[in-house]
């Protein structure tokens, strides 16, 4: 087989065989095929899509391309949820323990945060100690044990999508569905979880900026889980503000607690109930959502979510004394307030210029190289919908930076009304 056909193939619009994705795949991951044909196939893919099935395909060989873990010796169904990413999102954090105080087990690896979009595992070591970076004996005992464990990515897990991803990002081909699809999927499916569900997220915060590009998006989805035998399920939800009142890792951190604590933002709680009544279904814990959905309120209400929280954390090595007592967490030098110049109801919030200004304070990393400050990060006072009267406290920045004009400019403007 001659990868200049395959690349004819797609670029001429016909449907890829197993055979063909499988030579693409193996030979790409054994560096038998150079960057520049595997760029002309992404760009011919871009244009000329790929079915349902081909897409599935895709995914099943990029996901046997490395390690792929066995978690099936751990008592009831794994597990794992998966957010397309916004500003804000800290809901893996939160539902997590909700779902593994009523029983199910949560498996997860996640990634860092990158530009304008938090990452879980950022937000994880802004607590003293956390370890990310378990070995699969370990994560395997703690999912069994714990109920719910949440790493790094392995570097033998998937390196089909590590090559995939890096040339997409520098060719414009990112964007492509059935890449985007395929790169999620294989990664999730190569840890050995038996039910997903997926937050596909549109809006200016989101990478899908329509909520017809993320219907489509999570359609592939559930069709690639359907088609490897996998119970996959997809929510679409709005990124048009940022979820929750707080952006930046630690602050986030402490409004996981408040929100565990039966005292957070209305938007990210009833996300996380919505979320967590899915998840107890798909891992057979109860028949109904609304039964689900009781269950975690109890759990919410009875402390039992919380302390699932708490033995997470010092499971990984984290100073569970910061989840007892969030004053102890760093608190930045400067906060600023940013106080609205009109009166009115807030129209809008833009969720992409919040995650940028809450990088430029500190909060977040341009390139992969960046250190970030786990006490930078925004506040929101204001949701959509609230009434502001001018001169009232709109967010407050927190940063350890001097200079900040230009970045109070721009989130004032953020605020439509």
């Amino acid at each position: 087989m001659r990868f200049e056909e395959i690349i004819e193939h797609k670029r001429d619009g016909k449907v890829l065989t197993k055979e063909e994705i499988h030579f693409f795949i193996k030979n790409y991951v054994d560096d038998k095929i150079p960057d520049y044909q595997v760029s002309a196939l992404l760009m011919a893919i871009y244009l000329k899509g790929m079915n349902d099935e081909e897409t599935a395909i895709l995914t099943e060989e990029m996901r046997v391309s490395g390690k792929v873990w066995d978690l099936s010796d751990i008592p009831g169904l794994m597990a794992d949820k998966h957010s397309t990413g916004g500003v804000g999102d800290k809901v893996s954090l939160i539902l997590g323990p909700m779902i593994a105080s009523c029983g199910a087990k949560l498996a997860k690896m996640s990634g860092r945060g990158l530009g304008h979009t938090g990452g879980t595992l950022d937000k994880l070591e802004s607590i003293p100690g956390f370890n990310i970076n378990l070995s699969y004996d370990q994560f395997k005992e703690q999912v069994r044990t714990v109920g719910m464990a949440i790493i790094g990515q392995d570097k033998d897990i998937d390196p089909a999508d590590k090559k995939l991803y890096a040339l997409r990002d520098v060719t414009a081909t990112v964007s492509s569905v059935p890449l985007i699809a395929s790169s999620i999927m294989s990664k999730k499916l190569a840890l050995g979880s038996d039910c997903i569900l997926l937050d596909v997220k549109y809006g200016s915060g989101a990478f899908m900026k329509t909520k017809e590009d993320a219907e489509v998006l999570a359609n592939v989805m559930i069709n690639i889980g359907k088609k490897l035998g996998k119970d996959v399920k997809a929510e679409v939800t709005d990124m048009d503000q940022p979820l929750g009142m707080a952006v930046g890792n630690a602050l986030e951190i402490k409004e996981v607690i408040k929100t565990l604590k039966c005292n957070g933002p209305k938007d990210l709680t009833e996300l996380c109930l919505n979320s967590g009544a899915i998840m107890l279904v798909q891992s057979k814990i109860y028949a109904t959502e609304e039964e689900a959905r009781k269950a975690l309120l109890t759990n919410l209400e009875n402390g039992k979510a919380f302390d699932k929280f708490v033995e997470f954390v010092g499971a990984q090595g984290g100073d569970t004394s910061y989840i007892l007592d969030p004053s102890k967490f760093e608190v930045a030098k400067n906060i600023i307030p940013i106080y609205s110049q009109k009166s009115g109801i807030v129209k809008r919030i833009d969720a992409l210029t919040i995650g940028k200004c809450s990088m430029e304070l500190g909060g977040g990393r341009e390139t992969m190289e960046d250190v970030i400050d786990m006490s930078a990060g925004i506040i929101l006072n204001k949701k959509i919908g609230d009434e502001v009267k001018e001169g009232e406290v709109l967010c407050t920045l927190h940063t350890n930076k001097l200079d900040t004009v230009s970045i109070e400019e721009k989130v004032i403007k953020a605020f439509e009304f």
